[in-house]
Protein backbone atom coordinates (compact mmCIF):
# COMPACT_ATOMS: atom_id res chain seq x y z
CA UNK A 1 0.00 0.00 0.00
CA UNK A 2 2.52 2.62 0.91
CA UNK A 3 4.51 1.34 -2.29
CA UNK A 4 1.28 2.53 -4.16
CA UNK A 5 0.97 5.57 -2.29
CA UNK A 6 4.96 6.87 -2.86
CA UNK A 7 3.55 5.98 -6.69
CA UNK A 8 1.07 8.06 -6.56
CA UNK A 9 2.33 10.98 -5.05
CA UNK A 10 5.68 10.68 -7.44
CA UNK A 11 3.31 11.16 -10.35
CA UNK A 12 1.55 14.26 -8.52
CA UNK A 13 4.91 15.98 -7.79
CA UNK A 14 5.86 15.35 -11.46
CA UNK A 15 3.28 16.30 -13.09
CA UNK A 16 3.55 19.86 -10.43
CA UNK A 17 7.32 20.19 -11.60
CA UNK A 18 6.25 20.09 -15.19
CA UNK A 19 3.58 23.55 -14.13
CA UNK A 20 4.32 27.03 -14.86
CA UNK A 21 5.04 29.06 -11.90
CA UNK A 22 1.46 31.35 -11.75
CA UNK A 23 -0.59 32.03 -8.75
CA UNK A 24 -3.09 30.68 -10.34
CA UNK A 25 -1.80 26.75 -11.20
CA UNK A 26 0.18 26.07 -8.68
CA UNK A 27 -2.83 24.33 -7.10
CA UNK A 28 -3.25 22.51 -10.67
CA UNK A 29 -2.21 19.54 -12.23
CA UNK A 30 -2.46 18.71 -15.66
CA UNK A 31 -4.93 16.25 -16.47
CA UNK A 32 -6.86 16.20 -19.94
CA UNK A 33 -10.86 15.73 -20.15
CA UNK A 34 -11.48 15.41 -23.13
CA UNK A 35 -8.12 14.54 -25.40
CA UNK A 36 -7.81 11.21 -24.78
CA UNK A 37 -11.42 9.83 -25.09
CA UNK A 38 -11.19 6.17 -25.68
CA UNK A 39 -13.97 4.41 -28.29
CA UNK A 40 -17.12 4.41 -26.46
CA UNK A 41 -16.40 7.91 -24.13
CA UNK A 42 -18.26 11.27 -25.08
CA UNK A 43 -17.64 14.17 -23.57
CA UNK A 44 -20.22 17.30 -22.60
CA UNK A 45 -20.19 20.79 -21.41
CA UNK A 46 -23.00 21.43 -18.81
CA UNK A 47 -23.53 25.36 -18.72
CA UNK A 48 -25.07 26.30 -15.16
CA UNK A 49 -26.92 29.40 -15.00
CA UNK A 50 -28.74 31.02 -12.08
CA UNK A 51 -31.73 31.52 -15.20
CA UNK A 52 -34.11 34.23 -15.98
CA UNK A 53 -37.93 34.56 -16.23
CA UNK A 54 -37.38 37.20 -19.12
CA UNK A 55 -37.40 36.22 -22.81
CA UNK A 56 -35.82 38.89 -23.76
CA UNK A 57 -32.74 39.33 -21.88
CA UNK A 58 -32.17 35.28 -21.76
CA UNK A 59 -31.75 35.05 -25.53
CA UNK A 60 -28.90 37.69 -25.94
CA UNK A 61 -27.41 36.24 -22.70
CA UNK A 62 -27.56 32.77 -21.61
CA UNK A 63 -28.93 31.54 -25.01
CA UNK A 64 -26.04 33.57 -26.80
CA UNK A 65 -23.32 32.03 -24.16
CA UNK A 66 -24.75 28.53 -24.66
CA UNK A 67 -24.05 29.60 -28.72
CA UNK A 68 -20.62 30.98 -28.33
CA UNK A 69 -19.65 27.74 -26.06
CA UNK A 70 -20.99 25.61 -28.79
CA UNK A 71 -19.32 27.21 -31.53
CA UNK A 72 -16.25 27.14 -29.74
CA UNK A 73 -16.15 23.64 -28.78
CA UNK A 74 -18.23 22.04 -31.78
CA UNK A 75 -16.86 18.25 -30.86
CA UNK A 76 -18.27 18.09 -27.76
CA UNK A 77 -22.64 18.30 -26.87
CA UNK A 78 -22.97 21.53 -24.93
CA UNK A 79 -26.29 21.85 -22.58
CA UNK A 80 -27.49 23.87 -20.00
CA UNK A 81 -28.94 23.67 -16.69
CA UNK A 82 -30.92 26.54 -14.38
CA UNK A 83 -29.93 26.31 -10.91
CA UNK A 84 -32.65 28.28 -9.84
CA UNK A 85 -35.83 26.74 -8.54
CA UNK A 86 -38.44 29.50 -8.96
CA UNK A 87 -37.30 30.50 -11.95
CA UNK A 88 -37.39 26.90 -13.07
CA UNK A 89 -40.57 26.43 -11.70
CA UNK A 90 -42.44 29.92 -13.01
CA UNK A 91 -41.29 29.07 -16.77
CA UNK A 92 -42.70 25.97 -16.56
CA UNK A 93 -46.18 27.13 -15.18
CA UNK A 94 -46.22 30.77 -16.89
CA UNK A 95 -44.60 29.75 -20.42
CA UNK A 96 -44.55 26.51 -20.56
CA UNK A 97 -41.03 26.23 -21.07
CA UNK A 98 -38.81 23.43 -19.42
CA UNK A 99 -35.16 24.33 -17.90
CA UNK A 100 -33.62 21.12 -15.99
CA UNK A 101 -31.72 22.04 -12.92
CA UNK A 102 -28.00 20.54 -12.46
CA UNK A 103 -29.31 17.11 -11.00
CA UNK A 104 -31.84 16.34 -13.86
CA UNK A 105 -29.02 17.75 -16.94
CA UNK A 106 -26.29 15.36 -15.55
CA UNK A 107 -29.06 12.35 -15.27
CA UNK A 108 -30.01 13.10 -18.85
CA UNK A 109 -26.85 13.09 -20.04
CA UNK A 110 -26.07 9.82 -18.34
CA UNK A 111 -28.91 8.44 -19.90
CA UNK A 112 -27.54 9.37 -23.41
CA UNK A 113 -24.04 7.78 -22.85
CA UNK A 114 -21.79 10.81 -21.87
CA UNK A 115 -18.85 9.75 -19.72
CA UNK A 116 -16.79 12.92 -19.14
CA UNK A 117 -18.46 16.28 -18.37
CA UNK A 118 -16.91 19.58 -17.73
CA UNK A 119 -19.86 21.54 -15.41
CA UNK A 120 -18.96 25.46 -15.95
CA UNK A 121 -21.02 27.83 -13.71
CA UNK A 122 -21.79 31.22 -15.18
CA UNK A 123 -21.70 32.77 -11.85
CA UNK A 124 -19.74 35.70 -10.67
CA UNK A 125 -18.98 34.70 -7.29
CA UNK A 126 -18.62 31.49 -5.28
CA UNK A 127 -22.02 32.15 -2.95
CA UNK A 128 -24.82 30.27 -2.51
CA UNK A 129 -25.74 28.96 -6.04
CA UNK A 130 -21.87 27.68 -6.93
CA UNK A 131 -22.22 25.60 -3.49
CA UNK A 132 -25.36 24.29 -4.74
CA UNK A 133 -23.92 22.90 -7.46
CA UNK A 134 -20.79 21.28 -6.26
CA UNK A 135 -23.19 19.18 -3.62
CA UNK A 136 -25.50 18.33 -6.24
CA UNK A 137 -22.64 16.97 -8.18
CA UNK A 138 -20.92 15.45 -5.18
CA UNK A 139 -23.94 13.54 -4.21
CA UNK A 140 -25.52 12.24 -8.15
CA UNK A 141 -26.96 8.95 -7.41
CA UNK A 142 -25.07 7.77 -10.94
CA UNK A 143 -21.20 7.68 -11.92
CA UNK A 144 -19.34 9.37 -15.06
CA UNK A 145 -16.09 8.10 -15.65
CA UNK A 146 -14.81 11.99 -15.38
CA UNK A 147 -17.03 14.67 -13.94
CA UNK A 148 -15.28 18.42 -13.32
CA UNK A 149 -16.56 21.63 -11.61
CA UNK A 150 -14.89 24.82 -12.87
CA UNK A 151 -14.60 27.68 -10.71
CA UNK A 152 -17.06 31.03 -11.30
CA UNK A 153 -16.26 34.05 -12.84
CA UNK A 154 -13.94 35.43 -9.82
CA UNK A 155 -11.99 32.96 -8.51
CA UNK A 156 -8.11 33.54 -8.35
CA UNK A 157 -6.17 36.94 -8.93
CA UNK A 158 -6.28 36.57 -12.60
CA UNK A 159 -9.71 36.26 -12.88
CA UNK A 160 -10.55 39.66 -11.17
CA UNK A 161 -7.66 41.23 -13.84
CA UNK A 162 -9.73 39.63 -16.54
CA UNK A 163 -13.38 40.86 -15.23
CA UNK A 164 -11.45 44.18 -14.53
CA UNK A 165 -10.16 44.65 -17.98
CA UNK A 166 -13.82 44.39 -19.49
CA UNK A 167 -15.83 46.69 -17.23
CA UNK A 168 -13.21 49.15 -17.56
CA UNK A 169 -12.29 49.02 -21.17
CA UNK A 170 -15.15 51.73 -21.95
CA UNK A 171 -14.97 53.88 -19.13
CA UNK A 172 -14.55 58.30 -19.24
CA UNK A 173 -12.31 59.81 -17.03
CA UNK A 174 -15.11 62.65 -16.59
CA UNK A 175 -17.68 59.98 -15.80
CA UNK A 176 -18.10 57.51 -13.22
CA UNK A 177 -19.60 54.46 -13.69
CA UNK A 178 -21.43 52.06 -11.17
CA UNK A 179 -21.51 48.01 -11.96
CA UNK A 180 -24.52 46.78 -9.81
CA UNK A 181 -24.11 43.44 -8.75
CA UNK A 182 -27.09 40.85 -6.95
CA UNK A 183 -24.86 40.49 -3.99
CA UNK A 184 -24.47 37.86 -1.70
CA UNK A 185 -25.76 37.10 2.01
CA UNK A 186 -22.77 34.67 2.57
CA UNK A 187 -19.26 35.75 2.57
CA UNK A 188 -18.80 35.21 -0.92
CA UNK A 189 -19.81 38.97 -0.94
CA UNK A 190 -16.21 39.61 -0.49
CA UNK A 191 -15.69 39.01 -3.52
CA UNK A 192 -17.39 41.98 -4.76
CA UNK A 193 -15.64 43.95 -2.01
CA UNK A 194 -11.94 43.18 -3.26
CA UNK A 195 -13.51 43.78 -6.96
CA UNK A 196 -13.99 47.37 -5.81
CA UNK A 197 -10.42 47.65 -3.85
CA UNK A 198 -8.48 46.46 -7.09
CA UNK A 199 -10.21 48.94 -8.87
CA UNK A 200 -9.28 51.38 -6.75
CA UNK A 201 -5.64 50.19 -6.23
CA UNK A 202 -5.66 49.75 -10.44
CA UNK A 203 -6.10 53.34 -10.67
CA UNK A 204 -9.50 52.99 -11.78
CA UNK A 205 -11.76 55.22 -8.92
CA UNK A 206 -14.11 56.15 -11.08
CA UNK A 207 -15.38 52.69 -11.87
CA UNK A 208 -17.53 51.36 -8.82
CA UNK A 209 -18.89 48.20 -7.42
CA UNK A 210 -22.31 48.23 -5.55
CA UNK A 211 -24.54 45.37 -4.47
CA UNK A 212 -28.36 45.08 -4.64
CA UNK A 213 -28.27 42.53 -1.53
CA UNK A 214 -24.64 42.42 0.21
CA UNK A 215 -21.24 44.39 0.75
CA UNK A 216 -20.58 46.76 -0.74
CA UNK A 217 -24.27 48.04 -0.55
CA UNK A 218 -25.93 51.22 -1.94
CA UNK A 219 -24.27 53.33 0.57
CA UNK A 220 -20.78 52.16 0.06
CA UNK A 221 -20.90 52.87 -3.44
CA UNK A 222 -22.72 56.38 -3.56
CA UNK A 223 -19.73 57.49 -0.99
CA UNK A 224 -17.28 56.12 -3.62
CA UNK A 225 -19.04 57.98 -6.24
CA UNK A 226 -19.06 61.40 -4.04
CA UNK A 227 -15.31 61.21 -3.52
CA UNK A 228 -14.65 61.53 -7.11
CA UNK A 229 -16.07 64.41 -7.69
CA UNK A 230 -17.89 63.87 -11.13
CA UNK A 231 -21.50 64.50 -11.66
CA UNK A 232 -22.60 62.21 -13.89
CA UNK A 233 -22.57 58.43 -13.50
CA UNK A 234 -23.98 55.61 -15.48
CA UNK A 235 -25.29 52.62 -13.72
CA UNK A 236 -24.85 48.94 -15.23
CA UNK A 237 -25.31 45.19 -14.12
CA UNK A 238 -22.78 43.52 -13.05
CA UNK A 239 -24.87 40.68 -13.76
CA UNK A 240 -24.93 38.14 -16.53
CA UNK A 241 -28.57 38.98 -17.14
CA UNK A 242 -30.18 42.10 -17.43
CA UNK A 243 -33.60 40.83 -15.55
CA UNK A 244 -35.91 42.00 -12.48
CA UNK A 245 -32.75 43.20 -10.69
CA UNK A 246 -31.80 44.81 -13.90
CA UNK A 247 -34.86 46.52 -14.64
CA UNK A 248 -36.44 47.56 -10.92
CA UNK A 249 -33.89 47.76 -8.71
CA UNK A 250 -31.32 49.45 -11.17
CA UNK A 251 -33.07 51.18 -13.13
CA UNK A 252 -35.94 52.31 -11.00
CA UNK A 253 -34.54 52.66 -6.96
CA UNK A 254 -30.68 53.07 -7.64
CA UNK A 255 -31.86 55.77 -10.50
CA UNK A 256 -34.18 57.63 -8.37
CA UNK A 257 -31.82 57.46 -5.43
CA UNK A 258 -28.78 59.22 -7.19
CA UNK A 259 -30.83 61.24 -9.32
CA UNK A 260 -32.35 63.11 -5.77
CA UNK A 261 -28.42 63.23 -4.77
CA UNK A 262 -28.28 65.42 -7.39
CA UNK A 263 -26.38 62.98 -10.16
CA UNK A 264 -26.93 62.81 -13.82
CA UNK A 265 -27.97 59.47 -14.64
CA UNK A 266 -27.24 57.22 -17.52
CA UNK A 267 -28.66 53.51 -17.80
CA UNK A 268 -26.90 50.80 -19.32
CA UNK A 269 -29.36 47.96 -18.77
CA UNK A 270 -27.42 45.00 -20.94
CA UNK A 271 -26.42 41.98 -19.21
CA UNK A 272 -22.80 40.95 -18.78
CA UNK A 273 -23.62 37.82 -21.04
CA UNK A 274 -24.31 40.09 -23.98
CA UNK A 275 -20.82 40.78 -24.06
CA UNK A 276 -18.35 39.06 -26.37
CA UNK A 277 -15.49 39.67 -23.92
CA UNK A 278 -17.17 37.51 -21.27
CA UNK A 279 -18.34 34.81 -23.73
CA UNK A 280 -14.24 34.59 -24.74
CA UNK A 281 -13.53 34.55 -20.50
CA UNK A 282 -16.04 31.79 -19.81
CA UNK A 283 -14.43 29.92 -23.36
CA UNK A 284 -11.08 30.28 -21.47
CA UNK A 285 -12.47 28.75 -17.98
CA UNK A 286 -13.24 26.05 -20.29
CA UNK A 287 -10.31 25.30 -21.99
CA UNK A 288 -8.02 25.45 -18.66
CA UNK A 289 -10.19 23.28 -16.98
CA UNK A 290 -10.29 20.96 -19.93
CA UNK A 291 -6.77 20.37 -19.58
CA UNK A 292 -6.46 20.84 -15.97
CA UNK A 293 -7.90 19.83 -12.71
CA UNK A 294 -7.28 21.75 -9.46
CA UNK A 295 -5.59 19.42 -6.56
CA UNK A 296 -7.36 18.37 -3.60
CA UNK A 297 -6.43 19.17 0.14
CA UNK A 298 -6.41 15.91 0.64
CA UNK A 299 -4.50 14.61 -1.86
CA UNK A 300 -1.93 17.91 -0.65
CA UNK A 301 -2.02 16.25 2.77
CA UNK A 302 -1.17 12.96 1.24
CA UNK A 303 1.90 14.58 -0.26
CA UNK A 304 2.84 16.28 2.76
CA UNK A 305 2.75 12.66 4.77
CA UNK A 306 5.13 11.05 2.59
CA UNK A 307 7.35 13.84 2.19
CA UNK A 308 7.14 16.14 5.21
CA UNK A 309 7.42 18.78 3.06
CA UNK A 310 4.75 21.32 1.36
CA UNK A 311 4.23 21.05 -2.25
CA UNK A 312 4.94 24.87 -2.52
CA UNK A 313 5.71 27.71 0.18
CA UNK A 314 2.56 29.55 -0.31
CA UNK A 315 0.40 26.43 -0.08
Amino acid sequence: MRNLLLGAMAVILSMLCHQPMSAQNKVFVEDPLFANLQEGDKGAILITHFGTTHDDTRAVTLDAINKAVQERHPNLEVREAYTSRIVIKRLKDNKGIIKFNPTEALKKLHEDGYTHILVIPTSITSGVEVASVLREVAHLPFDFKKIRVATPLLFHEADYDKLIKLITADSQPNVATIWVGHGTYDVATAQYAMLDHLLMLGQHPNVIIGCVEGYPYYEQALQRLKATGLKKVILRPLMIVAGEHAKEDIAEDWKEKLTKEGFEVELRLEGLGELPQLQQILNDKIDFYSQNRRLLIGEKKKVYEVTGEKMHADD
